[in-house]
């Protein structure tokens, strides 16, 4: 059987495709995940986010090359592997980035994605709780609801940022994305929206989408110029698909890495590999960036975090009633701050507020009740590159993002920090906040600080553009998202935007696959 359109991974941008493309009936859809399916619990309770980092399972837990600026270490990405993508393992926040960021697109070559062009997609996703307004839409597949539960500590963390100076809003999305607040999260009832729920679950039983897990993608088929199919492994047994479009929907990680595999892409690393040079794109795999993140841990006097709560009688109360602290996202409330280095009025650091001790993506439980802000640099000027192990598929690729590399990214982070103190030293959380664990009461030199972040900053998870959008040489797709040379070959994730968003990567995603298929 030939289908019209084989799509590639089935995270946050290719369940949307899945569900719009397969809405013409006329239209035969293959669907290819890696992952399994979206089964397990933790993955739809809303606290159950804390659990995920641990499921090898449902995560291709990638690590980074040695990071000469993080003293030479190797630092942990989970990515979702599942239906849904990282959409069914991430903190379920929503945000879109600032307007100025989709204008900066267009400006520099990606003609058609400045933010008026984008609102459009935005919306049509979105069905959200407070209502349609000029900036939000209902209806739309994807539940962006307020949070059901919150813990006393965000209300208080809001009120200290606000003591510290800072403006307060209550809408990330609206007008002005400057101000501290709570997240709106991507739930449905308390339950977690992920792009399979809110977009692949629904399609799912039309005759004309054939939604195949387990299938590993190894190679795209091209014949002269035009990609014909796709070559992947389900169990041991390799397996052929024939399409008209191929759309590859993998992510930053992934999609560029089947590029390479299939001969496409910078010709010298390619050859050095054995592997048949079939379409020179000197771009794939460079101009990774991604945002880092360092966390400011501080005890808590009072025992009222989320550390020692009882998870049996929150999974009761969740279960008869979808609230409680199992409904939580856990980063509940933060802010987006325009700070001293900033060149233009667009926030240059993005904070999340944890009401708990949170270490090494929660890998390291810590001891008594604690709180912790993370803080990150919105728009790092250091770039990485994603490039061959091996011609191996089944080995994972060389993740180098090359974090602090430049100097501003350095004297931002340290700002990062210098604010999070500030704002952990309000009159609010007098009552609260004891001795500061991270980074500590010795560490107040830049130098001190500086090697804090060395030794403990991780990503916050939102790798881009290592298929950057554009018309310049770099550029693998065009503002079509096809790429460049090549016919019936496109690839709609979160890898084409050129330059990082200035908040969470998986409301945009979701916006430039509806976006593409719109245009089909």
């Amino acid at each position: 059987m030939e289908y019209d359109f084989i799509i590639v991974g089935a995270g946050s941008a290719g369940c949307v495709l899945a569900n719009r493309l397969s809405e013409n009936p006329n239209n035969r859809v293959l669907l290819l995940e890696a992952g399994g399916k979206d089964w397990h619990p933790f993955i739809h309770v809303p606290a159950g986010l804390a659990k995920l980092m641990h499921l090898d399972s449902i995560n291709w837990a990638y690590e980074t090359e040695p990071q000469a600026e993080l003293g030479g270490r190797r630092l942990y990405w989970p990515r979702g592997k599942v239906l849904g993508g990282s959409s069914s393992i991430n903190a379920m926040c929503y945000c879109r980035g600032h307007r100025k960021d989709y204008d900066d697109w267009a400006a520099n070559g990606a003609h058609g994605w400045g933010f008026d062009d984008v609102l459009p997609y935005f919306r049509q996703a979105e069905d959200q709780e407070n209502g349609a307004c000029e900036f939000h839409g209902t209806g739309g597949p994807l539940s962006v609801q307020n949070l059901r539960h919150t813990n006393p500590l965000s209300s208080i963390f809001i009120e200290a940022a606000a003591q510290a100076g800072q403006p307060l809003t209550d809408d990330f999305n609206g007008p002005r994305q400057r101000g501290f607040g709570y997240y709106q999260v991507t739930q449905r009832d308390g339950r977690r929206c992920s792009s399979a729920v809110a977009y692949l679950h629904p399609a799912m039983n039309r005759s004309n989408l054939d939604v195949r897990t387990h299938a590993r993608a190894t190679r795209i088929l091209l014949e002269g110029r035009r990609a014909t199919g796709v070559e992947y492994h389900k169990g041991r047994k390799r397996q052929i698909a024939r399409g008209g479009q191929i759309i590859l929907a993998g992510g930053a990680i992934n999609s560029p890495q089947l590029l390479m595999l299939s001969g496409i892409g910078p010709a010298d690393p390619l050859r050095s590999h054995g592997i048949e040079l079939r379409h020179e794109l000197p771009g794939v795999g460079q101009n990774l960036q991604d945002h880092l993140d360092v966390c400011t841990l501080v005890h808590c006097r009072q025992p009222i975090t989320y550390d020692q709560i009882s998870e049996l009688a929150s999974g009761i109360r969740y279960l008869f009633t979808r609230k409680g602290p199992a409904s939580s996202n856990i980063a509940e409330a933060g802010g987006f701050v325009v700070s001293q280095y900033a060149t233009d009025d667009r926030p240059d650091i993005q904070m999340h507020f944890v009401p708990a001790f949170l270490d090494d993506h929660g890998r390291n439980v810590l001891p008594g009740h604690g709180m912790t802000l993370h803080a990150c640099v919105l728009r790092p000027e250091s770039r990485g590159e994603l490039t061959l192990r091996s011609a191996d598929p089944m080995a994972a690729p060389l993740l180098q993002p090359n974090y602090l590399e430049r100097e501003y990214d350095r004297k931002l982070m340290l700002e990062c920090v210098r604010l999070a103190r500030e704002i952990f030293a309000q009159e609010a959380f007098q009552p609260y906040a004891g001795d500061e664990l991270y980074p500590g009461a010795d560490a107040h030199a830049d130098a001190a600080v500086l090697d804090f972040i060395r030794r403990k900053a991780e990503t916050i998870y939102h790798p881009v553009g290592t298929c950057k959008m554009g018309a310049d040489e770099m550029a693998v797709v065009d503002p079509r998202l096809h790429v460049r040379g090549l016919e019936a070959l496109s690839v709609v994730d979160a890898s084409i935007m050129p330059t990082l968003v200035s908040g969470n990567t998986n409301a945009p995603a979701i916006m430039i696959a509806e976006k593409f298929a719109a245009a089909v």
